[in-house]
């Protein structure tokens, strides 16, 4: 009894050195003596699984951005999650003196857990306005544009089966003249598979009617969508920075007379939230076999040749062609002959993405190769999928192909299990081999390898290539702990696909989607190189970000207006700039900007 005593006690011990982890709520600052007018960086980290966050409070001093949440998620050998989550804020000294930055506070685990304060200094710098508020630009937005220019998301349907497909479509409506736009936000889509609707053509307007008034509207994005589960999915609200004119009191006779009443503000809109209600595949009437295949499709099967010899190829293809999620399709899984050889089919797509969703069809090409002859008959192919317009199953089959094999050359037949009364092809030096001549290779007793120096160090090879795997894997825990270094160093890869797919577009003489590709990139470089999210990447954040890592003033112009370029070219032709000059531009300038941070 007392060795189970003992037993019990060590298991519980373990297991509490191996799951009981305490928990560290963390702050930190980039610097904590700064001037006026400096930027700097105060950082929350938390190992665990965070439920809630409250920030600091940070009267003191100027929000710049943030906060800015990263998280990272790991498995250990066991298979048991660990989370490590950061919240960071930019922020800049608006006055001299002695400050602290209180403290914020974390829930984990239905425990509510508090950073210590962080002590700032701040010394004489820069003359910054004394208030604690972004000073506003010229044409700040002081007119209620709410009515008068508003985005929108509009989907085909708001109630589907789980894997139907849903158009979802951007749209800008406008009672007033945009003299520019730009991008703030691109929802996440989360819960979806989704393929974009791409066009060559820049958003055109047209003159619609919504709610009893008349806009100028244009379809800014539409993206086709599956949803991947069942119950109540959200899209994300849809955001874009806008200058608008506007007609604005006239200030005097003279404004009135010569009609000089206008002003150019700057406006955010951004769509509301849509909702996508998601009803589960019906269970009664599901077929075996039942692969997930959505929408309305037909299938046909064809082999290349039924009549050939032993080892001699066939080619089995099998069609599907309709609407639906074509993309989704999984693997057919025909029945051949056991003494067919089969292997891995491939996929030709031929998919058009279109207004009304995916169109076209899928190959599935299976190359089998028959090892003795004989009649054989490929079995007949199910395929069943579920059709939302009848809500119901269908399941559609394809004919029986028979195959008569005859017997192939002596040198290429391969020795395969036959009936008592099939001939077995035999080939010459396959089932007996020839007597071997010269050094057989034997060797006398005592020179085994067993007991050898050879054998201990082999033996001995093992230990230590486990401890250096062992070793190395703490060096690349350690190298790869601190996630907001992990997207940075993966900043310029990230960069680098995004300039290969614009050049792909830009010898295709594709110029839309090069700009797209361009300013993807350009987005996705600063949002890991920065650990920005991509909500917060508007002008003033991503330039007080660069330059608080010490980027040139001329270096950050020319990233803004490249990136306001493609945004621009996105919608109306650019002519007064090439577009290779274009791409070598934005090369040159995410060089620049690696060589300097």
């Amino acid at each position: 009894m007392k060795i189970k005593y003992y037993i019990t006690i060590l298991l519980l011990l373990f297991a509490a050195a191996l799951f009981g982890q305490e928990v560290k709520f963390q702050a930190s600052a980039s610097k904590t003596t700064v001037g006026t007018g400096e930027q700097f960086q105060i950082t929350y980290s938390i190992n665990g699984n965070v439920e809630g966050f409250a920030p600091p409070a940070m009267a003191d001093f100027q929000l710049l951005s943030g906060p800015n949440v990263s998280t990272y998620m790991e498995f250990d050998n066991t298979g048991n999650r660990a989370y490590n989550t950061t919240y960071s804020f930019i922020l800049m000294a608006v006055r001299e003196g002695s400050f602290s930055i209180g403290a914020a506070t974390v829930a984990v685990n239905g425990k509510k857990y508090t950073s210590a304060p962080i002590k700032m200094a701040v010394v004489k710098g820069k003359v910054v306005p004394q208030n604690n508020n972004r000073p506003k630009a010229e044409g700040e937005n002081t007119v209620d544009l709410s009515k008068q220019l508003f985005l929108r998301a509009v989907v085909d349907k708001s109630d589907v089966y789980q894997g139907q497909q849903i158009t979802l479509t951007y749209r800008v409506y406008t009672r007033v003249d945009i003299l520019q736009n730009q991008l703030n936000k691109m929802p996440d889509l989360t819960g979806f598979w989704a393929e974009e609707v791409r066009s060559n053509q820049p958003a055109q307007f047209k003159i619609d009617t919504y709610k009893g008034q008349r806009y100028n509207v244009a379809d800014l994005r539409r993206v086709v969508l599956f949803p991947e589960h069942s119950g109540n999915i959200t899209i994300e609200p849809f955001s874009m920075q806008f200058i608008a004119r506007v007609q604005s009191a006239p200030r005097d006779f003279m404004d009135q007379f010569f009609g000089n009443n206008v002003q150019e503000v700057n406006y955010m809109a951004k769509s509301l939230p849509v909702v996508i209600h998601v009803k589960p595949l019906p269970a009664t009437g599901k077929p075996p076999g039942f692969a997930g295949a959505v929408g309305n499709f037909s299938i046909q099967a064809s082999v290349d040749k039924t009549h050939l010899k032993a080892n001699e190829p066939i080619n089995y293809k099998v069609r599907i062609s309709g609407a639906g999620n074509l993309k989704l399709l999984k693997d057919l899984n025909p029945i051949f002959p056991a003494d067919f050889e089969k292997y891995d089919p491939k996929l030709t797509d031929s998919i058009n993405i279109t207004n009304k969703g995916l169109t076209g069809y899928r190959d599935y090409t299976y190359v089998v190769i028959p090892r003795r002859k004989g009649d054989f008959t490929i079995q007949p192919l199910n395929f069943s999928y579920f059709n939302p317009a009848t809500k119901k199953y269908v399941t559609l089959q394809i004919k029986a192909f028979n195959v008569k094999v005859e017997k192939g050359l002596a040198d290429e037949n391969v020795a395969s299990l036959a009936a008592d009364d099939a001939e077995i092809d035999k080939p010459l030096d396959k089932d007996i081999h020839f007597i071997k001549t010269g050094d057989a290779g034997l060797k006398k007793r005592g020179e085994a390898f067993f007991g050898s120096t050879d054998f201990y160090l082999l033996l001995l090879l093992g230990p230590v290539m486990c401890a250096g795997a062992f070793a190395y894997r703490n060096i690349m825990r350690k190298y790869n702990s601190d996630i907001v270094k992990v997207k940075s160093r993966g900043a310029g890869k990230l960069a680098a696909k995004h300039l290969a797919a614009a050049k792909k577009e830009l010898q295709a003489n594709n110029t839309k989607a090069f700009y797209e590709e361009l300013f993807k990139g350009f987005y996705g470089y600063l949002s890991h190189k920065l650990n920005l999210s991509y909500a917060d990447l508007d002008r003033e954040t991503v330039a007080a970000t660069l330059k608080a890592r010490g980027i040139s003033e001329g270096l950050i112009t020319q990233l803004l207006e490249t990136i306001d370029l493609c945004e621009m070219a996105r919608y109306a032709p650019v002519t007064h700039i090439s577009p290779t000059e274009v791409f070598e531009k934005a090369k040159n300038i995410i060089n620049a900007i690696e060589n300097e941070i």
